[in-house]
Formats: C-alpha cells, structure tokens, sequence
C-alpha cells in the first residue's frame, strides 16, 4: 500500500524493510558514480584525446556516445527494470558500468574509447531507472520518502562539483586513465551492499510484454539524428549521407509514433507527451540542455588549451557554476515553485541563463577569468538551478499513476538526447567557423609564432559562434515555456501522491550536472 493509500484509508503508512536506510547508502553510492563519470570524463579529455590521437571532429563522441546510449535506452532501461526486478536491474546495471569503464580506461585507440563509453551509457541506462524506483518503493512514509530523496538529491548535485575537482587531480597527478578505473570501486562496493541489504517490495513487477518494435525505432532513430549532426561536420551539410541519417531519423521516429498508438503496452504512451504542459517542459529542457552540453565542452578546451590552465585548476574553475547551480535548485527553485506558476520560475531563469552565456560570447584569448568567466558561470548555474525545481514538478503534474514512471524517464530521456545532439551541433558550429577564420587570417601570419596566434585565436572564434547559438537556444526554451506552459501552482500532492510519481523528484540531479 502506498502512502497515499494508507493515509486516505486511515492505515498507518507502510514504510517497507527494516535495511532501507543502508539500502539508501549504496544507491546513492551508485548515483554519486554515475554523477561523479560525468563531469570527471571532461577535465579528463584534452588528455585523452591526446594520447589516443582522437581529431578535433571526433572527440565529442566521448561524450555524445555515451549521452545517445543513456537517453535513448533510458525507457526501456526502466521497463527492463520493472519486468526483471529492480534490484537485479541495479545490481546487473552496476557490474556493466564497471567493466565498461575498465574498457574505457584501457582503450588503446579512439574506436575503443567511443565503444567503452557507448557500453557505459547502455547500463546507466539499466542502473538509474532502476535506483530511482528502488527509492520509490522502499520509502513510502511521506516524511521518510521526502528526507530520502533529499540526501539522495544533495549526494547528486555535491556530486558534480567533486567530479570535476577529482578529475583534476586524477588528470594531473595521476592519469587520465584513473578517470575511468575510479568507477570500479564504487560499483563494486554498490552492488555487493545492494545484493545483500536491499529487499524489493514484492508484487512491484510489470509483466506485460517488452515494446521491442518502440525500442528498435527510437533508438536507432535517435542514433540517425545524432549520427547526422556529427558528419555534418567533417563532411557537410549537403553530404549524401548526412541528409540520408537526418531523412532516416525522421522516417524512424514518426513510425515509432505511429507504433505507440497502436500496440497495447506501448514503450513510451502518447498520452505523457501529448499533454500541453508536459510537453513544452519536455521540449524546453531538451532545448536548454543543447545549449548546456555544448557549453560544456567548449569551457574545458578554452581553459586548459587556451588559457593554459591545468586539469586540476580547469575543474575548480567549474565551481562557480555548480554553486549557482546548487544555490538556483534549492534556495529559489525549491521555495518559490508553490508559490509561483512553474513558467514565471522556468521562463526567467532560462533568460538569467542566457545571460551568462551572452557574456561567454564575448571571450577572448586574453580575458579575464575573474571578469568574464565567473560571472558568466554563476549566471548560467543561478538561471538553470532556478527554472529545473518547478520544471521536475510539474513534469508529472495529472499524469496518471500508472504513467509517472515513464514520464519520468522522459524527462530525463529528453536532457539527454538534447546532451547529445547539443555536443555535436554546436561542435559542428565551432568547428566550421574555426576552420573558415583561419583560412581569411592565416595569410598575413608571416611567423610560426604569428601563424599560432591565428590558430588560437580561431579557436576561440569558433567557440564564441557557437555560444551565440546557445545563447538562442536558451531564448527559444523560455519562449516555449512561456507560449506553452500555463499550469498554475505546483500541486505539490500531484507530484509525489505516488511512489512512482516520487522518482520524478530525483529525475533531475542525474542529468542536470
């Protein structure tokens, strides 16, 4: 029974085993892992990039590769967790994520990398969903279930801020390579703790069919699109098989569409997306992501290869984002979201964030960290915390019980595809405007020295190109939320009336940093 039931039939909630509070241990153990490979994979690869001689064109498949697995295997990670059971899904989840980056920190070539990271994402894809409504069902009790997703909630958003200082003092100190071996024992120790403390509720399990026709046309529609923003780059925009991937990915994903509303269990039901509110939050944090991840990458190239800075100061140099972040998500997000409708909180924080991202257009290889950098960081962090809180609660605000899970995992499917299609799109941007720079400037360099200043400097022209794109990208996800977001209030018994509706509240720590 839940705790909703239990309150409206006047029984005394059910708060389930006995363990679930050393349960909670070893699943926010795993969620620190997967939070801390995120952002440590970033300071780490410059320098991987170097030693496996990946080109500037494939390297943000390090990250793209593991962001298209991840989001579009996130649905079915899920539903694979309700029909094998949510423990063997994290546990199997976990020992997956494990070897994959053992793989990952013995790759030996670019191909290598790319498949480890790929491996990577398929069981994240397997092991959030299933912590997530491990969660859900072990902590019933209102109170309990609150004080639970609040440290699981803290361990995610802290979990940002440590990935990118250990990734520094891996990188530097150590090896890029410990970037990925770090995993191991987390896991290790996750999915020994979890196979024998947790205790999942029986009778939790879905046992209608598997939608395999839904999970072979979103994923393999989702790769084509991506597929096709990453060989615009080296290729072109008019390149046969770029428009063949982007004909194919439209083709793909309308007969997905097509298949939801005919078959019985449906992987992802049309009715979560088709609702006015969920669907513009869907598409408005897809949208903000592209801006974000992109962002990202280019940040970490600029301060380590432009600036100079080393691995461990480029990843304190990413703290002012988390801080505004962190201060956005708790301290205005979470207090003002039952005050407010959620578009008067999304629309002006996406605006504050674009904000910082106007001040990054205006870099340069001589400017101040203090003066533009910073600023520009807490602006981005303040603005994004500030419109993901009410974001992530009305996300499954009327959604029927039986519903909240998969809409749960469309928010975090949306963020990130956005992830990825953001890290090609606007590396495909960059890259363009890099290459053309250089070949109207590299004449009148007569001086090897001369003809390296022009490269530099077109590296950063390309990357304040495609920050003035993020820059509308964020504009477009305020102008969709103000156009199509018209809830009022939050109701926050809507949101968390059920347990699978609880997972919603935790949707956002995994993708948002």
């Amino acid at each position: 029974m839940s705790a909703t039931a239990a309150k409206a039939s006047g029984a005394p909630a059910v708060s389930g085993d006995a363990n679930r509070w050393k349960a909670l241990v070893f699943i926010a153990l795993a969620q620190l892992m997967v939070v801390l490979d995120a952002t440590i994979v970033n300071i780490a690869l410059p320098s991987a990039q170097t030693d496996l001689g990946i080109s500037d064109g494939n390297r943000q498949w390090v990250v793209t590769a593991y962001a298209l697995a991840f989001g579009g295997l996130l649905l079915f990670g899920g539903r694979i967790a309700d029909l094998w059971g949510r423990k063997n899904a994290f546990v199997v989840g976990l020992i997956g994520f494990a070897g994959a980056s053992a793989l990952g920190g013995a790759a030996t070539s670019g191909a290598m990398m790319f498949g480890a990271r790929a491996l990577q994402g398929v069981f994240g894809a397997l092991l959030a969903p299933a912590a997530l409504s491990l969660l859900a069902v072990m902590f019933t009790d209102a109170k309990e279930r609150a004080k639970a997703f609040g440290i699981y909630g803290a361990i995610a958003g802290g979990g940002g801020a440590v990935g990118f200082i250990l990734g520094g003092v891996l990188t530097e100190y150590m090896d890029w390579r410990w970037t990925f071996f770090v995993n191991i024992p987390f896991a290790i120790v996750a999915a020994l703790g979890a196979y024998f403390v947790i205790r999942e509720p029986e009778g939790g399990r879905n046992r209608n069919p598997l939608d395999i026709p839904g999970v072979l046309l979103s994923t393999l529609g989702l790769v084509a699109l991506v597929y096709g923003f990453t060989r615009a780059e080296s290729n072109g925009w008019g390149d046969s098989v770029t428009v063949g991937m982007f004909v194919a990915s439209v083709v793909l994903l309308t007969a997905f569409v097509v298949t939801e509303a005919k078959v019985k269990a449906p992987l992802l039901p049309l009715r979560v997306i088709t609702d006015r509110n969920r669907g513009g939050i869907y598409l408005s944090l897809g949208i903000a992501i592209i801006a974000m991840f992109g962002t990202f990458l280019f940040l970490t190239y600029y301060l380590q290869i432009v600036k100079g800075f080393s691995p461990i100061k480029t990843g304190f140099a990413f703290m002012p984002m988390i801080v505004g972040m962190m201060v956005g998500s708790t301290q205005i997000g979470t207090r003002l979201m039952t005050r407010l409708p959620a578009r008067l909180l999304m629309g002006p924080g996406f605006l504050v964030a674009a904000v910082g991202m106007l001040l990054m257009t205006q870099l340069e290889i001589g400017s101040s960290y203090a003066s533009t950098i910073l600023p520009a960081m807490l602006l981005l962090g303040l603005g994004m915390g500030t419109a993901f809180m009410p974001a992530m609660s009305l996300a499954t605000l009327g959604v029927e019980p039986r519903d909240a899970g998969v809409a749960s995992a469309m928010v975090n499917t949306s963020q990130q595809v956005g992830g990825a299609i953001g890290t090609a799109l606007l590396n495909t941007i960059a890259a363009s405007a890099t290459t053309s720079y250089i070949a109207d400037h590299i004449g009148s360099a007569g001086s090897k020295s001369q003809q390296q200043l022009v490269a530099l400097e077109g590296q950063v022209h390309g990357y304040t190109n495609a920050i003035w794109f993020a820059v509308g990208m964020l504009v477009l996800a305020a102008a969709i939320v103000v156009t199509l977001v018209n809830a009022g209030r939050p109701d926050t018994t809507a949101v968390t009336g059920s347990a699978e509706g609880a997972e919603e509240e935790l949707a956002i720590p995994v993708v948002a940093h």
